[in-house]
């Protein structure tokens, strides 16, 4: 029966190896795989590797590295077990495979760069298990999550879903703005509070609820109206904006900020039973100024405190908004980017549209000038209504 050296003489006999000069420069071209263990990789690492224990390689590669194509350097501590890596590897179809001579341990001795990676708790693990089981999240996701930053523009029907569905995932800031009291006619569809916090701030109230929910999340609360003064410090530094406002002079407001900014906006909005998501990533697809021009005239478009709304509503359009605020940050499918989506509770229908950009967009479009932050309420006031002649 061969010893360990004449299966590793073998192994290396048919792949790759190479030296830490050659592995240094293919670095940012070629995937870096650890196949340590655990507390191995927790020590330090090469930047940017992805790890993956050995033990889990031929059950999981295929889902993390579904590209058979990609050039991968494959290391552990020493080179032994990275090389029975790399043969696997070749085995299961991956067509440019080569171990790292001396691993991971050479490659420090060296001199070459590596740091301690950030690693979850054994509790945020635990907590996080389905999101690490999905090969499209994993623990690089997670991490992603943990050190992603959102706002929510207001704690209300859209934004209580959004909130306790990004907070649940881990999403590690969560700014929520809103200027207004729990009321008791908004328990009927704004999930965030409770009879117990009517007359209290929203904001308040949220931050209670969101780190109640899950304490990996910093809630920061914004007691104040959004408005052309403060727009661009609010939002400055925030991955991604939910936008859950119910008038059109924030949405307006929020456009141009967030185009000065190049943060983008899922937006989401409810009328009676009928609502609708969309993102605008900057200069990437439209803006709202391209899919609304001007607003309509107010009685064309009543509030819901004028037209009601079904209370489960804004829990449907504010769970795709938090969909799509996630999407974005982990790079994920095919966000709703020049596309509205609509849904009909009654008819229990969702329709897609495309939506383009406006050539002619005073503030996206290529002859566009320069951003002017300003506040649009006359905009979309009603005209006063003047008496007919005597």
């Amino acid at each position: 029966m061969p010893t360990s050296r004449e299966l590793l003489a073998r192994v290396k006999d048919q792949i790759t190896e190479i030296d830490g000069d050659e592995a240094e420069s293919r670095l940012g071209q070629a995937l870096v795989l650890d196949v340590r263990e655990p507390d191995e990789y927790e020590q330090g690492a090469i930047p940017g590797a992805l790890h993956l224990p050995r033990g889990h390689l031929e059950g999981q590669v295929e889902g993390k590295v579904p590209d058979k194509s990609q050039p991968v350097i494959v290391h552990c501590a020493s080179g032994f077990r990275s090389a029975f890596a790399a043969k696997t590897l070749q085995d299961l179809g991956y067509q440019d495979v080569v171990n790292l001579s001396g691993g991971f341990n050479r490659w420090k001795d060296e001199g070459r760069p590596w740091s301690v990676p950030k690693t979850l708790s054994p509790e945020q693990r635990n907590r996080y298990q389905r999101h690490l089981l999905l090969p499209e999240v994993g623990d690089t996701g997670q991490q992603k999550l943990l050190e992603s930053k959102m706002l929510l523009l207001g704690a209300g029907g859209l934004g209580s879903p959004a909130a306790l569905y990004l907070a649940a995932a881990g999403v590690g800031t969560i700014g929520v703005i809103d200027m207004d009291v729990v009321d008791a006619s908004n328990l009927q569809r704004q999930i965030l509070h409770n009879m117990d916090r009517v007359g209290e701030r929203k904001v308040d109230s949220a931050k209670k609820t969101l780190t109640a929910l899950n304490p990996d999340v910093d809630v920061a609360t914004y007691d104040v109206r959004l408005g052309a003064d403060n727009v661009l410090d609010v939002i400055d530094g925030y991955d991604v904006i939910v936008d859950g406002t119910d008038n059109f002079p924030t949405r307006y407001l929020v456009n141009d900020a967030s185009l000065v900014k190049r943060i983008p906006v899922v937006h989401g909005s409810i009328f009676r039973f009928e609502g609708q998501a969309t993102v605008f990533a900057p200069y990437d697809g439209p803006c709202y100024r391209c899919m609304i021009p001007e607003p309509p005239p107010p009685e064309m478009a009543p509030s819901c405190a004028e037209a009601g709304v079904l209370g489960v509503l804004p829990g449907i359009v504010g769970s795709i908004q938090a969909m799509e605020a996630i999407k974005l940050v982990l790079g994920l499918g095919d966000p709703l980017v020049g596309r509205l989506l609509a849904y009909d509770a009654l008819e229990e229908t969702f329709r897609t549209f495309k939506v383009n950009r406006d050539p002619s967009c005073p503030a996206c479009g290529p002859e566009a000038g320069e951003i002017v932050i300003a506040e649009y309420d006359e905009l979309c006031m009603p005209h006063p209504v003047q008496a007919p002649p005597a």
